[in-house]
């Protein structure tokens, strides 16, 4: 080998790891820059509002300890809806039995209610009476119970009977454990005398 081409060669062998370095560093960014996107989080399938359960002419009661009834709900249909932990029952009637024995029963031709049932909207032709003296009845298109607070309030027109005490009102608002009724808008009133004896 010629010594023009031994030096050739020797100074080649010196700047050879630097060359390959080189090319595997374009190699490197080549394929960084040509990769696939990575995907992305696969997610979650969102619930649709499905029931998941359905109940037809049926009848719910619930007892306490000592095997009291404390309440019943009866209705032609009643629809589950996972997604919301809701239940919606068509032309329902319901009984509720305070520990001192006071009846309320509620009925309409829509309700639904929240998964333990402590808020009830009902809808169509909506009435709530409590059997107490003077009997006390709620009337409207729309009535939202809480049946834990004992509270029953519309954002709708409404008609309270009384005893024969009768009451309209725009809106309304009763909490039961305070004994305050609030009626709002237009309200009118019939007060009847009460029975000489």
């Amino acid at each position: 080998m010629s010594p023009v081409l031994r030096q050739g060669w020797e100074r080649f062998t010196l700047y050879l790891p630097i060359i390959l370095m080189g090319l595997l560093a374009m190699g490197t960014w080549w394929l960084v820059r040509n990769a696939p996107a990575p995907l992305p989080p696969a997610s979650e399938p969102s619930q649709l509002h499905e029931p998941d359960y359905f109940m037809k002419g049926f009848s719910v009661k619930s007892f306490d300890a000592t095997g009291r009834m404390q309440s019943e709900v009866t209705g032609d249909v009643g629809r589950h809806y996972p997604d919301t932990d809701t239940l919606e029952i068509d032309n329902v009637r319901m009984r509720s039995v305070t520990p001192q024995g006071v009846l309320t029963v509620a009925t309409a031709r829509r309700a639904l209610s929240n998964g333990d049932g402590s808020e009830v909207q009902l809808f169509g032709n909506a009435v709530v009476t409590r059997e107490v003296q003077p009997r006390l009845e709620f009337r409207g298109e729309f009535l939202h119970a809480f049946t834990q607070a004992e509270r029953v309030r519309s954002d709708q027109p409404v008609v309270l009977t009384r005893g024969n005490d009768r009451f309209t009102a725009d809106a309304m608002e009763y909490d039961n454990l305070d004994q305050v009724l609030q009626l709002r808008g237009r309200v009118r009133g019939v007060l009847m005398p009460a029975a000489t004896r």
